[in-house]
């Protein structure tokens, strides 16, 4: 066997996962493309085809984990270095970041860490000059790492200052930072399973959740669980497994669901029985639907369509979905480029688009029909203060607050409105990797 000390660079174990880590974390910080962009589809990076399932586990750990604590790597590495992170060579940068992550929160030998991390400066052009500073920053944050960590540790850096603003602001100080540190830790794997929740979740060895979603720690790969391929279940967060729910018996009536991809709340409505028409604008999307109720043997029809221009059917509908596009704050746990890539200007746009679906829902409801609609937003315009809007200016429309029963008796769930408010802090749990809820709001409305 030969000695490792004549392997080629591009050969050694685990650099090409952290090489391709580095290239999507520059992707978010320094492009502005979201993590979905540069991992799935046509935009994804060409290098995810040649690694193997493990390195690409790896891969995924290292970006998310330097995303999520962001603000506290930039607090530790501003403090090991005296002229602050190099700014014209972005692998020097991300490399830095990968690094110290890997010290400060994977379970990855600090030697192993810092040798990668070198390596990958060594292979870039313009960050080669920067090797000797990144292995010494590193090899210092091995050393003081944990401790310029703990200095910090209630500040709840690793928001956005504007975003933290805003939480607290509306959810209180205390509530905020217990969201903020939620927010800190790898998510579970939660799935929604088309019958006998308590078999699947001993099967996947996990757990079942009140609200009968299995929530369980993924190690592999999602498509070689057990099930997967016979289409038992689907990934889908426990929080958003909720408002599909709100319509209550759908057996045989016609549901809209707007904005429906990927399709995890059409295949709820398509499993209970009703009559869905998924709509979505973007035929990747719609595609992608198509392809998860094939695989979950479903059936809905399908429209690629813009919701707020769509004619829809000569009948109007018994009931409709709006999950609708928001800034996603709510979803930072699993995505957390997303508390990077938003800012707060981009609210009112957003608000205005959630209002003309909405306004375009109430034209496709039947009398009598009812309207859920939610969004993955913890931001009050997206959720609260779009339905008192909409319930001004359509007399027609009433609100029928949600019950405790109807959520599996969570009275924290439910605001004082009677409408769904889920929180990152929420369904906590010794294991922090087994807490927690994406954000969410919903709220029932129906037409009279």
């Amino acid at each position: 066997m030969p000695s490792q000390r004549f392997v080629p660079p591009s050969e050694v174990p685990g650099l090409a996962a952290r090489r391709i880590a580095a290239d999507i974390v520059d992707g978010v910080l320094h492009k502005h493309r979201t993590l979905d962009d540069q991992l799935d589809g046509g935009g994804a990076h060409p290098g995810l085809k040649t690694l193997a399932d493990r390195d690409r586990a790896l891969m995924r750990r290292l970006v998310a984990t330097v995303l999520r604590r962001l603000g506290t790597l930039g607090h530790v590495l501003s403090r090991l270095l005296d002229k602050g992170i190099p700014s014209d060579a972005p692998r020097a940068q991300s490399a830095l970041l990968i690094g110290a992550a890997q010290i400060l929160w994977m379970d990855v030998p600090d030697h192993a860490a810092v040798d990668l991390s070198v390596r990958l400066v060594q292979s870039d052009r313009r960050a080669a000059r920067y090797a000797g500073l990144v292995n010494a920053v590193l090899r210092r944050c091995a050393r003081e790492g944990k401790a310029l960590v703990e200095e910090v540790a209630t500040q709840s850096l690793d928001l956005p200052p504007w975003l933290l603003a805003r939480w607290t602001a509306h959810y209180g100080e205390a509530t905020a930072r217990d969201m903020a540190l939620a927010l800190g830790h790898e998510p579970s794997l939660d799935l929604t399973v088309k019958s006998d929740p308590a078999q699947w979740a001993s099967r996947l060895h996990g757990e079942t959740l009140p609200t009968g979603t299995v929530r369980m720690l993924l190690h592999g790969s999602v498509t070689m669980l057990p099930g997967f391929a016979e289409g038992q279940w689907w990934v889908q967060d426990a929080a958003a497994a909720l408002p599909a729910r709100l319509f209550g018996d759908v057996k045989g009536k016609s549901i809209a669901d707007l904005c429906a991809a990927p399709g995890g709340k059409t295949a709820q409505l398509a499993l209970s029985g009703a009559h869905v028409t998924a709509i979505d604008r973007s035929p990747a999307r719609v595609a992608r639907l198509r392809e998860n109720l094939a695989r979950l043997s479903l059936q809905a029809e399908t429209v690629v369509a813009d919701a707020v221009e769509w004619a829809g059917p000569a009948e109007a509908f018994d009931g409709i979905l709006i999950d609708a596009p928001c800034t996603s704050t709510g979803t930072i746990r699993r995505h957390p480029d997303v508390a990077w890539l938003r800012q707060e200007s981009d609210i009112a746009a957003l608000a205005a688009l959630q209002q003309r679906l909405l306004k375009k829902s109430v034209s496709l409801l039947k009398p009598g029909g009812t309207l859920v609609y939610c969004t993955c937003s913890l931001e009050p315009e997206e959720g609260e203060q779009a339905v008192a809007a909409l319930l001004a200016a359509e007399p027609a429309l009433r609100r029928v607050p949600i019950k405790a029963s109807e959520v599996a008796g969570l009275d924290e769930i439910l605001n004082r409105d009677g409408d769904l408010r889920t929180l990152p802090c929420h369904l906590p749990n010794a294991d922090p990797k087994l807490g927690g809820l994406d954000g969410f709001f919903a709220a029932r409305l129906v037409k009279s």
